[in-house]
């Protein structure tokens, strides 16, 4: 096969882009600040460089294509979809670097060539048979930026397009930009200023459970950060779709207190509380949903540690947001 370089422009999903091993490591916050994005032995920046979501958009008539990426000593899934179908699921073994999909579908076609989520991708080349071509191929479709936890990154996730954003994107046709940051959704203000600065036509905010785990807000710190990350994303994203996302179900921290003090069930009153004020002071355009509606006491099987779904309970989770929370979000924008 050929060995085509790619640039930016190849790419949907990412934030910003780093060059780095002899390729294109994408990023899911601004690469050019990361010393203003601090954490606990930079567990954001790690979560940050694990590409989630992003995925290479482009149109060819190749029948077999590959991607070239930095070795790593790892074992990586990477997916390949046409629109809302998963054409196949290819592994990249510990060291290797050329991942391959075969038997694609003849004619011109618009693919996406999805990254593991959450494994370190380097892109050095895409790989086409001689006499190919392909190009990028623009994103005109609405743009929805999903912030979040390692719920939202979906590490057990079966595959890349498979994890429950993307599930979601798949089905509604949407652009998706994953800011799922696994153990690290802590309404960080300059998270909140990257998001406002993205551009969206719809966003999700799934908030609560790293809050929960790590004890980083209390009751008196809690709903004022929810408020406060919804006003400054509304600097530039006035009248966007916004839904605030309550936890899904972990029957241990229902109703436990961690060590400020929190639980599940206050945390839901408290983002509920959150919504009702900022609607109450003129926000139109934003809505609360609580997670038990989207993955409740009727899903607990799907919860193998009692906290994050497997795989098959990601894609039931993005299902279930599909008809209560993605629709919603749509009728608003009209």
């Amino acid at each position: 096969m050929k060995a085509i370089a790619v640039t930016p422009k190849w790419f949907a999903g990412a934030v910003s882009f780093e060059r780095a091993e002899g390729g294109l490591r994408p990023w899911r916050l601004p690469v050019s600040e990361r010393g203003l994005f601090p954490s606990p032995d930079e567990g954001l920046l790690a979560r940050a460089e694990m590409p989630a979501g992003v995925r290479l958009r482009f149109e060819t008539e190749a029948r077999a294509l590959g991607l070239r990426c930095a070795a790593r000593n790892e074992k990586r899934l990477f997916d390949l979809t046409l629109g809302p179908k998963l054409l196949a699921t290819a592994a990249l073994d510990e060291n290797a670097t050329d991942v391959l999909f075969e038997n694609l579908p003849a004619g011109r076609k618009v693919v996406e060539l999805w990254l593991p989520q959450r494994k370190l991708a380097v892109v050095r080349r895409l790989l086409l048979p001689a006499g190919a071509t392909a190009r990028p191929a623009p994103d005109r479709r609405p743009k929805w930026v999903a912030y979040g936890s390692s719920i939202t990154h979906c590490g057990e996730a079966h595959s890349p397009a498979r994890t429950w954003p993307a599930t979601i994107a798949r089905a509604m046709d949407w652009n998706l930009t994953c800011l799922g940051y696994g153990g690290q959704c802590h309404l960080d203000p300059m998270v909140a200023r990257m998001i406002r600065d993205l551009p969206a036509d719809f966003i999700s905010l799934k908030l609560g459970i790293n809050v929960m785990g790590s004890g980083s807000l209390n009751r008196r710190s809690f709903r004022p950060a929810v408020i406060g990350l919804v006003k400054i994303i509304r600097e530039k994203h006035p009248r966007t779709p916004l839904a605030v996302v309550s936890p899904i179900i972990s029957p241990p921290r229902e109703t436990t207190p961690n060590a400020v003090g929190m639980t599940l069930t206050l945390m839901r009153e408290q983002v509920q509380d959150a919504v009702a004020r900022l609607v109450a002071a003129g926000d139109r355009r934003i809505f609360y949903v609580s997670g038990l509606d989207l993955f409740g006491p009727g899903e607990t099987g799907y919860l193998p540690d009692h906290l994050h779904p497997n795989g098959d309970g990601y894609e039931l989770l993005g299902r279930n947001f599909v008809r209560q929370v993605a629709r919603k979000l749509a009728r608003m924008a009209r």
